[in-house]
């Protein structure tokens, strides 16, 4: 099947305080972000019409862009009501809602003092990030070459698009090997997260996950471990050495383009999509259609 460019598609996406027609929201080649990496976004899924824990995707846009010293043009009240048009205007009720803030033109060089900080929203149909047999069966992970870095080296708590460089280095990598994901250490050789999603690992009917120390907390993880606790699932965060994989049962990734997606192997450690796998998936997946 044919990809369809993100350049030329019909629709409309809200740039700026203008909605545009899809083909005429663009950039200049000089745009700060694209040398420096002055770029934090958000991805987001509308189910029913409705996205899910929209709210806190926009305040983490608003801090992720404090972090890296940008200020959000627009209140997290005007992004929501923006939301909610742009979904109008594409007829969007199940799909994918990116959110994206960069440094513009103004300025070139390291400094970017004089810079506008520019936002858009764009939405489209978007179903599961992997197939549904991939989802029944579990996907299959190897451990990365490239590690996660220590919070004191770069912003690991903002949603940055210059983090995700490693991640896409990382994934390809895999995929070449006939992968469909990556496993990310962080900088210690602790297990960290996929490379998009964080991960979660179960054993004995218990769950255990990395503290998101140096990646991001994402909203799924943290909507998993209420799930955990509402379904009295004993929730374990703690450091997992890498040597620990074979001690665990069951193996799932949580985020929003990945939902909660079952591991069924990781390197020569393989996983079964077993019961808290399939109860957490089904937990989740009532709750985002509620």
């Amino acid at each position: 099947m044919a990809l369809i460019p993100y350049d030329d598609r019909d629709g409309f996406i809200y740039m700026d305080g203008k909605m545009l027609p899809w083909r005429e929201a663009k950039v200049h080649v000089l745009t700060h972000a694209l040398h420096y990496g002055s770029c934090v976004f958000e991805g987001e899924r509308a189910y029913n019409g409705k996205i899910f824990k929209s709210r806190q995707h926009s305040e983490r846009l608003v801090k992720s862009a404090q972090i890296l010293g940008m200020k959000i043009p627009m209140s997290v009240d005007e992004m929501e009501a923006v939301k909610l048009d742009i979904m109008k205007a594409n007829n969007v009720t199940d799909g994918y809602m990116r959110v994206v803030a960069w440094r513009g033109a103004e300025q070139m060089g390291i400094s970017a003092q004089a810079t506008q900080t520019h936002i858009a929203f764009c939405t489209w149909e978007w179903p599961s990030y992997f197939s549904p047999e991939k989802r029944e069966n579990g996907i299959k992970l190897k451990t990365a070459p490239w590690k996660r870095p220590a919070p004191d080296t770069a912003p690991t708590q903002a949603k940055a698009a210059g983090l995700y460089m490693i991640c896409t280095i990382s994934k390809h990598a895999v995929e070449a090997e006939g992968y469909d994901d990556a496993l990310m250490l962080d900088y210690r050789g602790y297990v960290a997260e996929a490379t998009g999603a964080n991960i979660f690992l179960i054993k004995n009917g218990e769950v255990h996950t990395p503290p998101a120390d140096c990646f991001l907390n994402g909203i799924t993880r943290q909507t998993l471990m209420g799930l955990c606790k509402d379904h009295g699932i004993a929730l374990h965060e703690r450091h997992i050495k890498p040597e620990e994989l074979s001690d665990f049962e069951e193996c799932f990734l949580t985020g929003t383009a990945a939902e909660v997606t079952a591991v069924g192997s990781i390197d020569h450690h393989t996983f079964t999509v077993g019961p808290v796998v399939r109860k957490l998936r089904d937990a989740y997946e009532a709750l985002v259609r509620a």
